[in-house]
């Protein structure tokens, strides 16, 4: 698998029960957040792991027909059959190169 695209971004997963957005893991923070894709079987994922201590938040693969919201500058969402996802970039720059990716990705 090869990297195509890294930012820092606090992930977070939607609670339905409480209408919210909390925090991916055990405690809030940044995460270095990773598109990868695998050349061979031409699949794609999104890995992210805590900056503090490594903890994996987000082991998400990403699948054709997937709707990619950029919800404002700077939070992006999609879902999957189990999650509601969410990114909030450390930056606009971030968040613009990760969203690009990602819509190549999809394409």
């Amino acid at each position: 698998e090869v990297s195509i695209s890294s930012a820092r971004a606090s992930v977070m997963v939607y609670d339905d029960v409480n209408k919210r957005w909390i925090p991916s893991g055990s405690s809030s923070g940044l995460s270095k957040v990773q598109l990868y894709h695998h050349v061979v079987h031409n699949t794609f994922r999104v890995v992210g792991r805590k900056l503090q201590d490594h903890e994996i938040v987000i082991n998400c693969a990403i699948l054709r027909g997937l709707k990619y919201n950029q919800a404002t500058v700077t939070f992006h969402q999609w879902r999957d059959n189990n999650q509601v996802y969410g990114l909030n970039f450390s930056s606009k720059d971030d968040a613009d190169a990760f969203a690009k990716a990602m819509l190549q990705a999809l394409d």
